[in-house]
């Protein structure tokens, strides 16, 4: 991560799960002229302001704002050189309820980032995207979805300019705000836990391999990829009797806009894909990358899907429980 020392990165969302994740990370692993914070909640800034590796150190900026304020947004823009983008209205049921909000933040709140992305000349911005994203059925995965074709599409906006705009798609993140996974470890000692589906299935990552593979993508991007990790799959249930062995499970239903499997690149997506070994790349036009910087890899088959249900790699009993056993997966569970 040499590439981020001397660097200004802004992270919008920041203090949510992965933000906070981002920001020890570059603290802690990397030369960063400064790390600004963008949020909308003083409470959860000033919380964040004492923890562990961010208390008194110089180099954090907490910015009071909304991705909905374009005025506010290109303030905070002034100065920097790279923008983490992970400020989001991602609850499904929630959306699902409040439409138009979600488009606000989502969609709108996007299109902010990147206009003034190119204003303020910032070179690089990579934004976070979901599996929910691909095929979406629910109005967070439409959102999303149209927030990707924007940063994408962002790299023909800045024409000559030099900012250049990626999307890094993942799954559920253990342990992340408002996941099953802290649920489940707070609902085990009742002896229940609520069920969706029993032949659901998901996409797992945890919030450390998650805030790496981002900044990575964030050093290496040339413009115009979209970038999905190989991360393995978990059956529900698998995940129900690592966390809490023996208890009774309570089938509730999906939930309005919930799929039974998750997939992170459609057989279309795959055509404009390839592998490169520990991700996918799902390519933008070429003449929206940086002039000569070629991205190489092994393009995917015809009809290819990678998606949760028919995944090549699954997790174990002993790794979900050595994922749960986390200190960032503890922390989530505390407060659920």
């Amino acid at each position: 991560m040499r590439a981020l020392d001397g660097k200004s990165v802004l992270i919008t969302g920041g203090t949510g799960s992965l933000g906070k994740k981002l920001v020890g990370l570059l603290l802690a692993e990397t030369k960063a002229k400064k790390v600004i914070v963008y949020s909308r909640d003083e409470l959860k800034q000033f919380h964040m302001a004492q923890r562990d590796g961010i208390r008194g150190d110089a180099r954090v900026r907490f910015f009071l704002g909304d991705v909905r304020d374009k005025d506010r947004l290109a303030r905070a823009f002034e100065g920097v050189d790279l923008v983490i983008h992970a400020a989001a209205l991602k609850q499904v049921p929630a959306a699902e309820y409040n439409p138009f909000e979600a488009v606000k933040t989502n969609v709108i709140g996007g299109q902010n980032v990147i206009d003034c992305a190119i204003d303020k000349g910032v070179a690089r911005v990579i934004a976070l995207s979901t599996d929910k994203a691909a095929n979406p059925i629910n109005l967070y995965g439409a959102t999303k979805l149209c927030s990707d074709k924007l940063f994408i599409a962002g790299n023909s906006y800045a024409g000559p300019r030099q900012t250049r705009f990626a999307v890094v798609r993942y799954g559920n993140v253990v342990g992340s705000r408002g996941s099953v996974v802290p649920l489940f470890l707070k609902l085990r000692e009742s002896g229940v836990l609520p069920i969706t589906d029993e032949r659901m299935t998901r996409f797992w990552i945890t919030l450390d391999r998650a805030a790496r593979f981002v900044l990575d993508c964030l050093c290496t991007m040339t413009g115009a990829e979209l970038y999905v990790p190989k991360i393995p799959s978990t059956r529900i249930v698998d995940l129900a009797e690592a966390i809490a062995p023996g208890c009774k499970r309570e089938i509730v239903g999906i939930r309005p806009g919930e799929k039974l499997h998750e997939v992170m690149l459609t057989e279309d997506d795959a055509r404009s894909a390839i592998d490169v070994g520990d991700r996918y790349i799902l390519l933008g036009p070429a003449e929206w990358r940086a002039a000569g910087r070629k991205v190489t890899g092994t393009p995917c088959p015809e009809g290819f899907r990678y998606a949760s249900d028919t995944n090549s790699e699954w997790l174990t009993a002993d790794e979900i429980r050595k994922m749960v056993a986390s200190p960032d997966v503890q922390e989530a569970a505390e407060s659920a």
